[in-house]
């Protein structure tokens, strides 16, 4: 595995001409060391707890609750049609007095509270903890991840990601998206949080179940990040995350780069399973050539013999054009 590329100093002109345009992961190095929660975090749990807790009291978050016996790793039972974990519903301040148990026991239970949303009753958090390399300009999602020492399975995110490191340390282990076919990605529709993971543990690789991971592993980029660090990553890169210490806490902003009509393209992917996947050989190789040219070469470009208006919907995507996509597609998808 390759170090991922370290930088410091980095403002948001320099995220944006030096950063962004490689589509590389990128470690800043304290970037958000000044937040509060990361300062309250260096003085231990207590105090972390202390300065978040009563900014809520009452807010309940969705909890992962794994038997020590796993170590941590959150995953699918044996099968794939279930999972080895339970799902609680917790208060945040009975959260925190978990962990605090927890972290004092000698063979502890994995806890994981997944991206709790900082809005309406913890917008302030929002608002105190503000990315100096985003403008406001973008749509975005704030949320916390916090647990003990966990291990989330590799999967994407369609957003493109800053996590920043508030308490504990965290262990990254990152694969370029053309690295999915070698990862052994589990159902696509029975998810631990929404999205695919791999089965694989790149801790423990199984490589007689698993050969072809060996190439995902050449291409694997890793860091550890201390708290105040933030992890750049692009959208659609696999991840995987292990919380190193008894409280873990990290501060995650998603955000689309692309323009804000735009929808998840797995939906594309659903409705290829509809039109594509079951056609002859030769002809799905045949459509290959059809998207190559109108959508993944130059999709503006495919037809420049021809005005905007002739080109129909392969033109300008104006929302009327968007308009009559949609309609038509409800008409088929409806037959």
């Amino acid at each position: 595995m390759t170090p991922i590329q370290i930088f410091e100093d980095i403002d948001q002109a320099r995220f944006r001409s030096e950063i962004q345009p490689r589509n590389q992961p990128a470690v800043l190095r304290g970037l958000c060391a000044d937040w509060p929660l990361v300062h309250a975090g260096r003085n231990g749990a207590d105090a972390l707890f202390t300065a978040l807790g009563p900014r809520a009291p009452a807010r309940e978050a969705d909890v992962l609750e794994l038997p020590a016996r796993f170590e941590g790793r959150f995953l699918h039972d044996a099968d794939c049609t279930g999972f080895n974990f339970e799902r609680r519903r917790l208060s945040l301040k009975d959260l925190f007095a978990r962990l605090k148990s927890e972290a004092g026991a000698q063979q502890p239970v994995s806890l994981f509270a997944g991206a709790v949303p900082l809005r309406d009753d913890l917008q302030s958090l929002a608002d105190e903890h503000a990315m100096p390399l985003l403008d406001g300009v973008e749509e975005r999602l704030t949320s916390l991840w916090i647990g003990n020492r966990t291990r989330t399975a590799p999967h994407w995110d369609l957003p493109s990601n800053l996590a920043t490191v508030i308490a504990g340390r965290r262990r990254f282990i990152l694969y370029p998206p053309e690295c999915i076919r070698d990862l052994y990605i589990g159902p696509m529709d029975r998810t631990i949080a929404g999205q695919p993971v791999s089965l694989v543990d790149p801790l423990q690789p199984d490589l007689e179940r698993f050969p072809d991971y060996a190439r995902a592993q050449d291409k694997a980029l890793t860091a550890t990040l201390e708290p105040g660090d933030t992890l750049y990553m692009p959208s659609l890169w696999v991840h995987f995350v292990q919380s190193l210490d008894p409280v873990s806490m990290m501060l995650n902003i998603w955000w689309r780069e692309g323009p804000p009509h735009t929808v998840t393209p797995f939906l594309t992917l659903l409705h290829g399973l509809l039109t594509l996947r079951d056609l002859p050989e030769h002809e799905r190789q045949a459509w290959k050539h059809v998207f190559d040219h109108f959508i993944f070469d130059a999709a503006n470009e495919a037809q420049p013999y021809l005005s905007d208006e002739a080109k129909g919907v392969f033109g300008p995507s104006t929302e009327a054009v968007r308009s009559r996509i949609r309609q038509h597609l409800l008409r088929t998808l409806q037959r």
